[in-house]
Formats: structure tokens, sequence, C-alpha cells
């Protein structure tokens, strides 16, 4: 396991924290139809940390070509349809670029900040021209509405039970899954960026925001910096 990531439950566990039994139960929520309606149709997306396919396949079902990126064999193991490539996100150089690369999952918070660079590297060497790169940020009260919970309409709870100072910008989050017959928790490293902060760490890699998406701000469609 990473250092500062930790994940029980039943069923495979990868290293940072994720239970792929987990992931595979999980709903899809709205990010399918935010990102349909953020790229051209049709287009060929690049899904860095794309897990057990929840978000990839339904924009394959809405007639996108998806290349599905994860480190965890077990995750990429459940994906259908798609083309899929076990790699770390920050070492990943495909040579070959698409029209959307796509980072959800606040993986753009990783914790160790050369992890967050070499991510945002890899989102700016695989973007086309006149491409874009979708990113999911958290949002603004995340690390501080805490402790939190939210029932889901299909019968389970997730939980944000804890978030603790870790040293150096970093917080120690706790999430908690309960489901009827099964409870699995997850314990991650998270940096939280402000707007001016996350917008100075896409310019550091190239990038610049085109627009923000939703809102909450936690959807963001960027480009290759002019």
């Amino acid at each position: 396991m990473r250092e500062g990531y930790e994940g029980t439950g039943p069923g495979a566990i990868t290293p940072d924290g994720c239970a792929v039994e987990l992931y595979a139960r999980l709903p899809v929520g709205e990010e399918p139809d935010i990102i349909a309606a953020a790229v051209p149709a049709g287009a060929h997306i690049l899904e860095l940390g794309s897990g057990v396919g929840r978000v990839t396949h339904p924009l394959l079902e809405r007639g996108f070509t998806v290349t599905a990126v994860d480190e965890s064999a077990d995750m990429l193991a459940r994906v259908r349809g798609a083309r899929t490539i076990r790699s770390s996100i920050e070492d990943l150089d495909l040579g070959e670029t698409f029209d959307v690369v796509m980072l959800a999952s606040f993986l753009v918070h990783a914790g160790d900040e050369e992890v967050r660079r070499g991510i945002l590297r890899t989102c700016a060497r695989h973007v086309a021209d006149g491409g874009c790169v979708l990113i999911q940020r958290e949002g603004a009260d995340y690390h501080t509405d805490v402790p939190r919970e939210r029932v889901d309409p299909s019968g389970f709870t997730v939980r944000i039970a804890s978030v603790e100072p870790a040293g150096e910008g970093v917080d120690s989050v706790r999430a908690e899954y309960v489901f009827p017959d099964a409870v699995w928790t997850q314990t991650f490293l998270s940096r939280p960026l402000t707007k001016e902060r996350f917008e100075s760490a896409l310019a550091e890699a190239g990038l610049e925001v085109d627009t923000y998406l939703t809102p909450d701000g936690m959807w963001v469609r960027a480009v290759p910096s002019a």
C-alpha cells in the first residue's frame, strides 16, 4: 500500500486504497452527461484513472471512443469495450494525442506535488491541437464540511468521516461506504487547491482554463496555453 493510503473491505484493494468491488457497485452519476455536453460528439477520450469503467462504459454507450488508463490490473479487468492500458498516470507517454484527456476522481488533488505535476504534464502531453482536458476538482467545502454523509437512492451511505492535517498543506481523508451487506473504507491524502492555486498548477503544465463547466466549479475544461 502506498504511504498515507489505506483501504479495508471485501475483495482486492489497490495501492491507493481503492476497493475494486466497491467501485464496481457504485452507480454512475452525472459525469457522463457533463462530459458529453463539453466535448465534440464521437471524440476519442483518454481517460486517466478509469478504475472499473464506471464512467467509461456510459461514454462508450454515447458513441465516444475511450482509451482507459489505470495502474490496477484488477480495476482494468472490469473494463469492457475500451482499449485499456495499465500505467501510473504520471509516467504515461503513449506518443499519441487525443481529442479529450479526462482527469476525474479529484486526481488533480494528489497529496504529492510532484505526482500532481507529473499528472498534469501527462494531460498536456496527450491532448491534441484543438483538443481539451476535462478535470474534476473538489468542492469548495470538501475539507471543512466534515463529517458529512449522503444516502444514495440505490441504498448505500457514503460518508466523509474525517479530514486531518497530515503536514505540508496535505490532509488525510477517511471515507466510508456502507452497504447493507458490506462496508468499505478508504484513507487517502488530498491537497486542497484554491481556484488560484489550481489555475497556477495548470499554467505550470502549459494549460489554462477554458471554462468552468458547472456552477460549483468542480468540472473544468482546460486547453493548451496560447
